[in-house]
């Protein structure tokens, strides 16, 4: 497994939020949970002091050139200038952006951070995530891009935009999984005092006012499957347990998770196995029959599928020691 060195790049007037969340997930040195952490370091257009939203001052040791020495760079939300006003993206971003990605960098935009992306060309023909308030504008801007105002975030291997906010923070976990595993970055967020793992692809439009006693029992009943994920579990049979028929619960499921009861539960299942081949010794086929993935081919198939490689690769990659003590 391997951190890598991540550079995030400042320019005056960023929105305070996403900046801290990059700082908080990539920042502290973390050894306890990966050895070596991530070496993070801040680059901005004016190191000696950059102010973000609502006057902070941020000091930096580098400067944006130092982007393109980084294997990861990240681009958090540009400065409301920059997306309601048509103020330009400042040139001296967009040629880093381009100097990095073209030295081999990962490229990462949180939020808004796409318009930067997108500025400097890296998105040309790409499929993108921005805050659904601002998709408009990026596609009018920007129209080689395809922009996805309904996802959480967009993963496309060496370039990856999210969503505001809260689903920013969904990326960086989602960057930590990739890099070292389903475990530390649980572990991760769990310190965090967030959910573990949202992926990618449920919506923006997450509506949780559940009006309705019935909607009441769709948190009890996810904790439950929590912990049946080695059961037959069915629609029905999940229906049943909330006191829905089938039609309702699936869609009363989809618009309180962006997803449906089954794709719900095979991320449920593959986040299990992840944990259990990082964690313990199981042989491959009890990972498969412990996390309800079935035999040691259905297991394989899914992880092939779904995660690229094969479970006996993921293992090898990301298997942590247990501490002394711990349980299985």
């Amino acid at each position: 497994m391997s951190a890598g060195s991540v550079a995030l790049a400042l320019v005056d007037d960023m929105p305070l939020f996403e900046v801290a969340i990059a700082c908080e997930v990539f920042g502290p040195e973390r050894t306890d949970l990966a050895e070596p952490w991530y070496d993070f370091r801040l680059c901005a257009e004016n190191p000696a002091g950059t102010r973000s939203e609502f006057g902070f001052l941020q000091h930096a040791r580098h400067g944006l050139d130092a982007l393109a020495a980084a294997e990861t760079v990240i681009v958090p939300a540009l400065p409301y200038a920059c997306v309601q006003s048509g103020r330009p993206v400042p040139r001296a971003l967009v040629e880093a952006l381009r100097e990095a990605r073209a030295a081999g960098a990962r490229i990462i935009s949180l939020c808004t951070g796409a318009f930067a992306l997108a500025a400097a060309g890296l998105l040309d023909g790409r499929r993108a995530a921005t805050h659904w308030l601002y998709a408009g504008t990026l596609s009018l801007l920007h129209p080689d891009v395809r922009v996805d105002a309904s996802v959480l975030y967009v993963d496309d291997g060496d370039v990856l935009t999210s969503a505001g906010r809260g689903a920013a923070l969904d990326l960086c976990l989602h960057v930590v999984r990739k890099d070292l595993g389903a475990e530390v970055s649980n572990q991760v967020a769990r310190r965090m005092v967030m959910p573990a793992h949202r992926a990618g692809g449920q919506s923006q439009y997450v509506d949780l006012s559940m009006p309705d006693t019935d909607d009441d029992s769709l948190g009890p009943l996810l904790q439950w499957v929590g912990a049946h994920l080695d059961q037959p579990l069915t629609v029905d049979v999940l229906a049943r347990r909330a006191g829905m028929s089938s039609r309702t619960f699936a869609r009363r499921f989809h618009a309180a998770t962006g997803a449906t009861p089954l794709q719900w539960l095979l991320n449920q299942r593959l986040i299990r196995a992840r944990q259990l081949l990082e964690t313990t010794d199981l042989p491959i086929d009890l990972v498969g029959e412990h996390s309800g993935l079935g035999s040691a081919a259905n297991l394989r198939r899914h992880f092939s599928l779904h995660i690229g490689v094969t479970p006996t690769g993921y293992r090898r990659a990301f298997r942590r020691d247990r501490p002394a003590g711990s349980e299985p």
